[in-house]
């Protein structure tokens, strides 16, 4: 069996005291009884090494800057939970974290052949079931059952109220008990039922196998009816691996939350776990905010690029020779919004359908009209139907054929490009379920979309064309068959969108 988080209670009002006074000894008694505990919910939410080493040091360096806001010193071990989930989700949101190295699992000694195969196979076991729940429900499982958070802790790690918490821990517990027996029934009874045998083609089940055979077994009268023995969810989860505490860690730890000259480095970590609730816990990562910060951020460069417009505009008509090539679009209502998407041509005037060189209906009548070739008599009847005019008048008129028909005169007849569009796109959050979908849609003008790619865990497909104002959905989902917690992800769109999606 693999080793645990170390079991009991601490004496957390005497260390919660002794912290508050700056009692470096006090630290050190913190990090040894809670080190090993925290490392592994660490690693358990960020899967590497380096970042949940990382995380505890600064868990550590807040816990010793802000213990004296906690007004119940008695819940000092769910607090030093919630610093540290606030912590790795901050990390995790970081898109050049380092990743890739996940920690060595905690040494169970010498094991017998027999002993390493049972172990095996109850771990299989509860991978299988655990599988079936959503990231949420894992987490709080494991804080319950293998770090011994109560209810009450739970609720200040989540940063929830007491009754959610306790809703979300009593779905947990009923869902896991319910794919504990389909993962039972799956593993000693799969060959009694062919829909069941096609449903467990591996093992340890995926996340989408582990829900399809607990829905089965639950609507199978076969299924549904085999017993099978109860496994209390702290015995379910002991078998799992346990993340081993770098060894060199402690004197790192102590070292950042001690020495004069890493004071301003203190303070920034500090700051990292602001704000605090008024009981001194925590407030959850809000992920949202810096996403709010940059549409804040795209509504107030709006003004700017539109009144920037304006002037490339107004420069552009008061130009006569730049006017000729701008295809009357420079004015458009349209034309500031074509600016935040990238395309070069609309900064320079230039119709982006004449982009590969064909000139534009402009440009060609007015290249027309000063040509002496036959093809120019367009404004030419009126000339020659008045025998009287002098050379003097023909030669007179002529440049105004060039200025006035040939900048105005087609202008009804020339074909016009359809202004293109730009793609707009809402991303969403999965919660508890398995996808969400994703909006896009046109502004300004028709689009030809398509998903081009994604980050993270997640999966999505699609492609369409869009009239301006129409929208389209796009269902994503995770690809992540043990999944903790929540995680961010993003799927790209052609041209030019990124939809933000968080998942488990």
């Amino acid at each position: 069996m693999a080793a645990g988080p170390a079991q009991g209670r601490f004496d957390d009002p005497r260390l919660a005291e002794s912290l508050r006074v700056g009692d470096v000894i006090a630290l050190s008694e913190v990090y040894d009884a809670y080190a090993p505990l925290l490392f592994d919910y660490c690693h358990g939410l960020l899967r590497d090494r380096v970042e949940a080493a990382g995380a505890l040091r600064n868990v550590m360096v807040s816990a010793r800057e802000h213990v004296g806001g906690l007004q119940t010193p008695e819940r000092l071990r769910g607090w030093l939970y919630a610093l540290a989930r606030k912590e790795s989700l901050r990390r995790r949101d970081n898109p050049s974290r380092h990743v890739g190295q996940e920690a060595a699992e905690v040494d169970d000694g010498e094991l017998s052949e027999e002993q390493f195969k049972r172990r095996e196979e109850r771990r299989m076991l509860a991978l299988s079931a655990l599988a079936a729940l959503s990231g949420r429900q894992r987490e709080a499982i494991d804080l319950v059952a293998r770090h011994e958070l109560d209810a009450v802790d739970l609720a200040g790690v989540f940063g929830e109220s007491p009754e959610e918490t306790a809703v979300l821990l009593g779905e947990a517990e009923t869902t896991l008990e319910a794919a504990v027996h389909a993962a039972l029934v799956a593993r000693n009874h799969w060959e009694d039922c062919p829909s069941l045998s096609a449903l467990t083609e591996t093992w340890p089940l995926s996340r989408q196998s582990a829900r399809s055979v607990m829905r089965h077994v639950a609507g199978c009268p076969t299924c549904g009816e085999r017993d099978t023995p109860r496994l209390p969810a702290d015995r379910l989860l002991a078998v799992l691996p346990v993340a081993a505490l770098p060894a060199d860690l402690r004197l790192d730890v102590l070292g950042a939350a001690t020495d004069p000259e890493r004071a301003d480095n203190r303070r920034a970590i500090a700051a990292w776990a602001e704000p605090f609730d008024e009981r001194g816990w925590p407030l959850p990562y809000q992920r949202a905010a810096s996403r709010a910060r940059e549409r804040q951020s795209s509504r107030r460069k709006g003004p700017v690029l539109a009144a920037l417009a304006a002037v490339v505009a107004a420069v552009v008509l008061i130009g006569g020779s730049v006017a000729a090539f701008t295809g009357g679009d420079s004015d458009s209502p349209d034309s500031a919004s074509a600016l935040p998407s990238g395309n070069s041509s609309a900064s320079t005037g230039v119709d982006p359908s004449q982009s590969q060189g064909a000139p534009s209906a402009k440009a060609s009548a007015t290249v027309t009209s000063s040509s002496p070739s036959p093809t120019s008599s367009s404004a030419g009847p009126s000339a020659s139907a008045t025998p009287s005019k002098s050379p003097t008048h023909a030669a007179s008129a002529t440049p105004s054929r060039t200025r006035t028909p040939a900048s105005r005169s087609p202008e009804p007849d020339r074909p016009r490009t359809p202004q293109q569009g730009r793609l707009a796109a809402t991303g969403c959050d999965m919660g508890r379920d398995d996808a969400c979908t994703v909006t896009v849609r046109a502004v300004g003008g028709p689009v030809d979309w398509a998903v081009t790619g994604t980050s993270g865990e997640l999966s999505a497909s699609g492609s369409g064309h869009l009239e301006a104002g129409e929208s389209a959905s796009v269902r994503v989902s995770h690809t992540n068959d043990w999944c903790w917690s929540e995680k961010t992800g993003s799927v790209s769109f052609s041209p030019s969108a990124t939809a933000s999606v968080t998942y488990c």
